[in-house]
């Protein structure tokens, strides 16, 4: 029996429209295949310039159900959209709280406009558009994050 591993596939086009809406488990031609256990996300939100923090777990290796685990969210300030939820609690300047829905992916606009995300896997930290193909980052579109298995 061949032991199953979860991933994170990344896929960039130009909308979201471009994107299946319900991809199959396993990675598809044109995706990215990132090893990691964990996935985290930081962003500045573009209008009230507060930093945005949400982490995930990729399921368990035995899991049969693909989705992100959200393990924790964190905002520093709060305004346009960027409100912590009810269950937040204020720790060390920012609202933390655990997000109660798992997710089947993530879909994030990536823009030369606005500051891009950092896209940190299991704790390593780098820019988004410095793993994202040449075009990717010249022009703009949509970022699909989502758990694959690899068999």
């Amino acid at each position: 029996m061949t032991e199953v591993w979860w991933a994170l596939c990344v896929a960039w086009a130009a909308s979201a429209a471009a994107l299946d809406e319900t991809p199959p488990q396993a990675p598809q031609p044109g995706e990215q295949v990132w090893p990691a256990r964990i996935v985290e996300l930081h962003w500045m939100h573009s209008i009230e310039r507060v930093q945005w923090i949400e982490a995930y777990a990729l399921p368990q290796p035995d899991a049969q159900f693909s989705a992100l685990q959200p393990l924790r969210a964190r905002v520093v300030g709060s305004g346009a959209g960027m409100e912590p939820a009810p269950q937040a609690l204020w720790r060390h300047g920012g609202y933390e709280w655990t997000p109660p829905q798992p997710v089947p992916q993530l879909l994030l606009a990536h823009s030369a406009y606005t500051a891009d995300y950092a896209l940190c896997l299991d704790g390593r930290c780098t820019p988004l558009a410095e793993r994202l193909p040449a075009q990717a980052s010249a022009h703009g579109g949509v970022v699909r994050l989502r758990p694959c298995r690899t068999d």
